[in-house]
């Protein structure tokens, strides 16, 4: 992809998962979607882009498969999605989505990742009025005017549409991610080769030489608690 393209999927900041986690992140998605709309990705098209999102990266079947039987059979944990936002070292803030069985745990190991790295954790709605919730999808197989007409067709609204290289770039709002993916995938000679939603800082700093070694040990923290599943945060990528 273009430049462009690759400034705006840094932008979005999340951090590397290890496989575990990655595996772990995905079973817990796709049993409350699972448990939430049913068990068929046909009948739950929630179900069916996540099922989509974990093979794209590798994540075992039997590992979707058990976690779809195990919310069949009503056996397992209830999940809750929470969101904690924070301010880290050098006027850096982050967002931090995660999804747990139980909410004193998870704040209290969030909240210590803040404490040691020289941030503190903020109030609800202290931090995300910096950044917006978009989505990305990619797609080859017709040219940007070609895919506008369908998603006109489709009545799915996009806040833009862009040729990078030889793909094309669709931007809408966050939660349109899923009328999005399903307004292209019923085009069959399209192909979609990345969709993603998350929260864009509106401005980004570069951290100096003295912020930037806590702030990646506030970022090492968060991706070692298990029950985070995503890190946003308003620092340029290529300087953290």
């Amino acid at each position: 992809m273009g430049r462009k393209f690759e400034v705006r999927k840094a932008a979005m900041a999340k951090t590397n998962l290890q496989k575990t986690k990655l595996y772990s992140r995905y079973g817990k998605e796709i049993y409350m979607a699972a448990k939430q709309g049913g068990p068929s990705p046909d009948a739950n098209m929630t179900l069916k882009r996540i099922i989509e999102k974990a093979k794209s990266e590798q994540v075992p079947s039997d590992i979707i498969k058990r976690n779809i039987d195990k919310a069949s059979s009503s056996v397992g944990e209830d999940y809750h999605s929470i969101r904690y936002e924070g301010f880290g070292p050098g006027g850096s803030t982050v967002l931090v989505d995660a999804m747990t069985d139980n909410v004193n745990r998870t704040v209290s190991e969030v909240r210590n990742c803040f404490t040691k790295s020289a941030g503190k954790l903020g109030v609800t709605g202290s931090v995300e009025h910096g950044y917006e919730h978009l989505s990305h999808v990619v797609v080859e197989g017709k040219t940007p005017d070609e895919i506008l007409e369908l998603l006109l067709e489709k009545d799915v609204d996009i806040i833009d549409i862009e040729l990078e290289e030889n793909a094309t770039l669709i931007t809408a709002k966050g939660y349109d991610l899923e009328a999005l993916v399903e307004a292209v995938s019923s085009d069959e000679s399209l192909s979609i080769t990345l969709q993603e939603s998350g929260w864009f800082a509106l401005d980004e700093i570069t951290l100096d030489e003295a912020s930037n070694p806590m702030f990646q040990k506030l970022l090492g923290m968060l991706d070692s608690v298990d029950d985070v599943s995503d890190v946003y945060h308003n620092v340029a990528e290529d300087k953290a």
